[in-house]
């Protein structure tokens, strides 16, 4: 494992179905907020990024749902990346309640794309040098 980072959210009421559990439309935003904070951690600016014209589209999203979780949940998402980039990133994650309780196994593939070409490009530079450093 490369590197890892929790990040914390509390379920809102408007994230639930009428039985009161997270609708599972929701989870891809939980992802991006955990790789938006996982990149930050690292000291990179996703907002940074796309002013310097590399976007990063998501191509696959995998996720296992174990246990529910409900309105006002607090939840942390454990994202994990395991290997170092090439045109894409792959980013692993364990969702669990405040009882540790593991909710949702998921997965995202990234794929680095120039913005005015929309054509893949290699993972920059500037993110495999902070990466290496761990």
């Amino acid at each position: 494992m490369l590197i890892t980072s929790e990040t914390q959210l509390t379920v809102r009421y408007s994230e639930t179905d009428q039985m009161g559990i997270v609708h599972h439309g929701n989870y891809a935003q939980y992802l991006e907020l955990a790789r938006i904070d996982w990149l930050s951690r690292l000291g990179i600016s996703y907002k940074s990024m796309e002013e310097n014209g590399i976007m990063l589209p998501v191509f696959t999203l995998d996720l296992k749902f174990k246990k529910s979780a409900f309105f006002d949940d607090e939840l942390t998402v454990k994202t994990l990346l395991k290997k170092i980039p090439t045109a894409k990133i792959v980013f692993e994650y364990e969702i669990f309640n405040r009882n540790q309780e593991l909710l949702t196994i998921a997965s995202t593939t990234l794929v680095f794309v120039d913005s005015k070409t929309r054509k893949p490009i290699p993972c920059p530079s500037f993110l495999l040098e902070k990466i290496k450093k761990y």
